[in-house]
């Protein structure tokens, strides 16, 4: 159960993710194709903090899930099952001073081949703040610690060369890290990271050399291409209008996304410089979205229910490829 302060912050997150909604509502157009069979899979405790935030898949048919407001790390069975493997510890002064939100929370979660969890947990202090690693069996432990005036949110990870890269949406920032840990360096800093008010540079995926990164203020996403050195590319911006845009996932069909719209609580189509397109809705089960993933046709599409403050949940549907 929250702590009262817990509440409290909760709800100031709430109220002004509830105006951010108000101001800047979903202008895609709306349509049924391509996710049919939309269906809740998991229903979630919103009095344990079971606000879930961001999703990895494993080849077991399980989930990796953090649990914002409950700073936890939970594994989805495909049997139904919810196992939390770790609840990280508060800050002493309750997570208050966490920027924007005002309480501690998990993040952007990443499954390596071996089976270890990297996720990331914001607290508005220097001790534990930034980049955690969980082996299989083992205990959480911070590998990198990231700046506690910022807000740790998406987390991406590239095998080949070992780096895991975080976009921290108060900083408006891409962090790199090295897998092993160590002291992250600010890796672009473009402008088009930065928020305008509330939250900027938020999901992020690695596809085809580069790195797309959502910005949930300036309802977009941009592609910056990793240079042969490692550094960041030339900034370009492939998709607009979607603004409280949170974490996304490819189709598989070129640049083709699907993304999750917090405020408006849609899933949405979208294609680089094309109209953006409505494909699942509050309707459907939608409650305030935050992460999608792809295993196979089947999208997995996590709800926090920020907003809505009813219903968190995991809800499937069919990709019609």
């Amino acid at each position: 159960m929250f702590t009262t302060l817990t509440k409290s912050a909760l709800s100031t997150a709430v109220v002004v993710a509830a105006a951010t909604a108000v101001l800047f509502p979903s202008s895609a157009s709306a349509a049924s194709a391509p996710l049919s069979d939309a269906r809740i899979a998991r229903h979630f405790d919103l009095a344990k903090g079971q606000t879930p935030e961001n999703i990895a898949l494993a080849p077991d048919g399980s989930a990796y899930v953090t649990f914002a407001a409950a700073r936890q790390v939970a594994r989805l069975s495909p049997k139904g099952t919810t196992q939390i493997l770790a609840t990280l510890p508060a800050p002493a002064d309750g997570g208050v001073h966490t920027p924007v939100l005002g309480f501690p929370l998990t993040t952007g979660i990443v499954r390596a081949h071996d089976g270890t969890l990297y996720f990331l947990y914001a607290t508005g202090t220097a001790d534990l703040t930034g980049v955690w690693r969980l082996r299989p069996g083992g205990t959480p432990e911070r590998i990198a610690a990231l700046p506690a005036d910022g807000l740790a949110n998406g987390l991406a990870l590239d095998a080949s060369s070992r780096t895991l890269y975080v976009t921290d949406s108060v900083l408006g920032t891409v962090w790199k890290v090295p897998v092993a840990g160590g002291i992250p360096t600010a890796w672009s800093t473009a402008p088009e990271l930065s928020s305008t008010g509330f939250l900027g540079a938020n999901g992020l995926k690695i596809r085809g050399g580069a790195l797309w990164v959502t910005n949930l203020d300036r309802g977009t996403v941009v592609r910056i291409p990793v240079l042969r050195d490692g550094h960041a590319g030339r900034v370009r911006t492939e998709v607009t209008g979607l603004p409280g845009i949170d974490d996304f996932a490819f189709t598989g069909r070129g640049d083709q996304l699907l993304a999750a719209v917090n405020g408006s609580s849609e899933v949405v189509l979208a294609e680089p410089h094309r109209s953006p397109t409505v494909v699942l809705t509050a309707t459907d089960g939608l409650r305030n979205p935050t992460s999608i993933a792809l295993r196979g046709d089947t999208a997995y599409v996590l709800s926090a229910a920020y907003v809505t403050a009813e219903d968190p949940n995991l809800l499937l549907a069919h990709l019609d490829r």
